[in-house]
C-alpha cells in the first residue's frame, strides 16, 4: 500500500511539475472550424441568363466570366447613345457656328439703324423748311401733310431697326452664353451625352458577369433562361486560399490569450501527420449567444449558468494552405501558446483594403476612344 501511495505521490508531482513548467502555458480547444469568405456572383443590370460557364467544384481565377445575359438590349440602348451624342455634337457646332453669322448681322443692322436715322432727319429738315414756306403761302397743306407722314414713317423705320439690333444682340448673347469658355467637346451638352453613352457601354460590358476573386465554385443557384434582376445571387465564389479557423474557447481560456500569440493547428480532415501554424488574427466583440437572433434573457427565475465560449480568429500560414487545402466548415484542433517565447507585437494599422478585386473594372479607354471618335465624326464639316 504504501508502495501504491508513493507511486500516485510520484505521478501527482510529475503532472503538477509538467503543468506548471508546460500545460498552463497553452490552451486548446476542439471546438474550432474552418471559415472563409462566400463572395457572391450578383449582376449589376436586369437581363436574361443564355449562358452558364461555370459549375459546382470548378475553380476559377478571378475575371473569368461565369454568366453572361442576353446583351440585345444592352445593344440597343448603346446605339441609341451613340446616335444621341452625334447629334448634341451638330446641334452644338451650329452654336459656335452662329456666333459669326449673328455678328455679321449685328454689323448689317447697325448699318441699317443708321441709314434710317439718317432718312429721318432729312425728313425731319424737310419738314422744317415746309413748314417755314407754309406761313407765306409758298407751300400748300397737302404737301406740308406728306411731309409729316414722311417723318412719321422715317420714326417707325428707325424703331424696326433698332428693335432688329437688338433682337440680334440678345441672340448673339445668349449663343455667347452658351458656348463662352468652353470647346464643343468640352460643352456641358456634349459632356452629359459622353457620361450618357459612358453609362450605356458600361451596361453593355455588364452582360458578361465576372468572377470577383480566385476560388471553388460554390452554391451554384442560376439556370438558363432565367430572367435576374441586380443584386440576384447566381453562385458563390469560395477563395480557399483566404481561409481562417475561428476556435471557440472557453471564458476560463480568455484570460492570458492576446493578438499575435502563435497556435498549432490540426485538422480532421488530414489528422496528426499534418500540422498548421498560425498566429491570433482578433477576438470577436461578443459570445455567439450575444449576437443569436434571439438572445439568452437570463433575468427570470429559474437560472442556471453556461460557460460561454468566445470565438478567436486564428490566420494560417498561406504556404502550409497551398500545400494542403482547407475546405469551409472542417473540423479543427486548436492549440495556442499564450506565453511565447518572443513576445508579441501589436498589429500594424490597416493600410489597404482587406480584400478587394479589379474584376469589375472595366476598360474604361475603349469607351473613351468611342466617345472621341463619335466627337471627331461629327465636328468635320458635312
Amino acid at each position: 500500500m504504501l508502495g501504491a501511495l508513493a507511486v500516485f505521490v510520484l505521478l501527482g508531482i510529475g503532472y503538477a511539475a509538467w503543468w506548471w513548467l508546460v500545460g498552463s502555458h497553452y490552451e486548446s480547444t476542439d471546438d474550432a472550424y474552418v471559415h472563409g469568405d462566400l463572395v457572391q456572383v450578383t449582376p449589376q443590370i436586369s437581363g436574361t441568363v443564355i449562358a452558364i460557364e461555370a459549375e459546382d467544384t470548378e475553380t476559377v481565377k478571378s475575371g473569368r466570366t461565369m454568366v453572361r445575359l442576353d446583351p440585345a438590349d444592352a445593344d440597343i440602348a448603346l446605339r441609341q447613345a451613340e446616335a444621341r451624342l452625334a447629334q448634341i455634337v451638330r446641334q452644338t457646332r451650329t452654336l459656335y457656328v452662329q456666333n459669326d453669322a449673328l455678328q455679321a448681322e449685328i454689323d448689317a443692322q447697325h448699318a441699317a439703324v443708321q441709314r434710317a436715322q439718317t432718312d429721318l432727319a432729312r425728313a425731319q429738315t424737310d419738314l422744317k423748311r415746309r413748314q417755314t414756306l407754309a406761313s407765306s403761302g409758298g407751300v400748300s397743306g397737302e404737301e406740308l401733310l406728306h411731309a409729316r407722314t414722311a417723318v412719321k414713317g422715317a420714326q417707325s423705320d428707325v424703331a424696326q431697326a433698332q428693335a432688329a439690333l437688338a433682337s440680334a444682340k440678345a441672340k448673339l448673347a445668349t449663343n455667347t452664353a452658351l458656348t463662352q469658355g468652353t470647346s464643343i467637346a468640352d460643352h456641358p451638352d456634349v459632356r452629359a451625352a459622353s457620361a450618357a453613352l459612358r453609362s450605356a457601354w458600361l451596361d453593355r460590358s455588364r452582360t458578361d458577369l465576372p468572377a470577383p476573386v480566385d476560388g471553388v465554385v460554390a452554391q451554384r443557384s442560376v439556370q438558363v433562361g432565367q430572367r435576374v434582376s441586380p443584386g440576384t445571387p447566381l453562385m458563390t465564389v469560395v477563395p480557399l486560399g483566404q481561409v481562417w479557423v475561428e476556435a471557440n474557447f472557453k471564458e476560463g481560456q480568455l484570460r492570458h490569450m492576446a493578438i499575435g500569440q502563435p497556435a498549432t493547428l490540426r485538422a480532421d480532415m488530414y489528422g496528426d501527420d499534418i500540422t498548421y501554424h498560425g498566429r491570433i488574427a482578433g477576438l470577436d466583440a461578443g459570445t455567439g449567444s450575444a449576437f443569436a437572433l434571439l438572445p439568452a434573457q437570463n433575468a427570470s427565475g429559474n437560472w442556471i449558468k453556461v460557460v460561454q465560449r468566445l470565438p478567436v480568429r486564428i490566420a494560417l500560414d498561406p504556404e502550409e494552405l497551398k500545400q494542403h487545402p482547407l475546405r469551409v466548415g472542417l473540423s479543427m484542433e486548436v492549440e495556442i501558446d499564450v506565453d511565447p517565447d518572443e513576445p508579441v507585437s501589436a498589429p500594424a494599422p490597416r493600410t489597404a483594403p482587406l480584400r478587394s478585386t479589379q474584376a469589375f473594372e472595366a476598360a474604361q479607354d475603349q469607351a473613351d476612344a468611342l466617345i472621341h471618335k463619335i466627337i471627331s465624326d461629327n465636328l468635320a464639316s458635312p
